[in-house]
């Protein structure tokens, strides 16, 4: 899903763009200028890409070449390993917790200690 803003005329406007199958959906949001719009807008920008603060945390790579989706395991794996309450909740709204526990599942990457820890946390003991 995309933020999408058009101008027509004086004013510009926001809509959320999202992909069905072949098709592009555009679903409008309202004036760009509305509060609770350029509210969505920016809690929806802040969860397309890590954050400048999560930098620290990928120190071997550049945050403009990660990219959610292609390199999920590996933000998935750093910030359960290496971050901070701050970077687990950011992390939580980019991605599902079944996501999460499903990398903890599989991942090499977290230690044991870690995976645990974070196992307990979500609740899923039986994981």
């Amino acid at each position: 899903m995309n933020i999408v803003r058009k101008k027509i005329g004086k004013n510009e406007y926001a809509y959320l763009s999202s992909r069905e199958g072949r098709r592009i959906v555009h679903k409008y949001l309202g004036p760009a200028v509305d509060p609770q719009v350029s509210r969505f807008i920016s809690e929806k920008e802040a969860v397309s890409c890590v954050p400048e603060r999560l930098k620290g945390l990928f120190w071997d790579t550049r945050l403009s070449n990660l990219h959610l989706r292609k390199n999920m395991r590996y933000i998935i794996e750093r910030v359960l390993e290496f971050g901070d309450m701050r970077a687990v909740l950011w992390l939580q709204m980019v991605y599902p917790v079944r996501t999460i526990l499903d990398v903890l599942a599989v991942s090499r990457g977290i230690t044991d200690k870690s995976r645990q820890f974070w196992v307990l946390w979500f609740g899923a003991v039986d994981a």
